[in-house]
């Protein structure tokens, strides 16, 4: 049977969980393991309760401000697209990813501050095209925005690009460098056989004629 959740006491606002004064329901785990060596929270008790209640008025205010200010950077970021280039193969597949890192750059850059950990990205973007990603704060605050990804260069135009086993770009020759390589390694087989060809004359010449076997003819007769 699994161990029942415990009541803790939190000293600091943690994300996602609560604020400093509230009490929560974790994991024995995650109490025994984080929580608790880190003095986010303790046991609670009346008299701690009672002690962090000024506490957590303080944050309250300040989690009403922040909602109101993340409200307002949703309103403005209704419809708002973000383009960001990259390097592709002819068929569209990145060489890489876009990340939820690279969107809230993109944004951060156009005056929005969004932090990476806001993007609900479900899974890296690996081809260009359209998407639609949602920007999300709380469970209450959401909005979607639109991420292009554009090739660097027009796919009709690309040649495959090819990398080596270390993932490093593999240099082709230019077509005209291509050609000169191949006249010039068809001109040294040439000479390479016309070599081969005049050896083997010279060889030929420089053979001992053969020696005659036939006796001279007596003439004391």
């Amino acid at each position: 049977m699994p161990a029942k959740n415990i009541e803790l006491l939190l000293l600091k606002t943690i994300e996602d969980l609560g604020i400093v004064g509230d009490i929560v329901k974790v994991k024995p785990g995650h109490a025994r393991n984080y929580l608790l060596p880190q003095r986010l929270a303790e046991f609670p008790t009346p008299s701690r309760i009672e002690a962090l209640k000024a506490e957590r008025a303080k944050a309250e205010a300040e989690l009403a401000h922040l909602r109101s200010v993340r409200a307002e950077l949703l309103e403005r970021m209704s419809g708002v697209s973000v383009t960001l280039v990259r390097s592709c193969n002819a068929k569209g597949h990145l060489y890489g990813s876009v990340t939820q890192r690279d969107i809230a750059d993109a944004l951060i850059a156009d005056g929005y501050g969004v932090d990476a950990r806001n993007i609900r990205l479900s899974q890296a973007i690996r081809h260009i095209g359209p998407y639609e990603v949602p920007i999300q704060f709380d469970k209450d605050l959401r909005t979607d925005i639109t991420v292009l990804v554009e090739p660097d260069q027009p796919l009709e135009e690309r040649e495959e690009m090819e990398f080596d086993d270390e993932g490093n770009l593999i240099e082709k020759p230019e077509p005209g460098e291509e050609r000169k390589g191949r006249r010039h390694r068809r001109g040294r087989h040439r000479r390479h056989e016309e070599r081969s060809e005049h050896g083997s004359e010279d060889a030929t010449s420089k053979e001992p004629a053969e020696k005659s076997t036939e006796k001279p003819a007596d003439t004391s007769a």
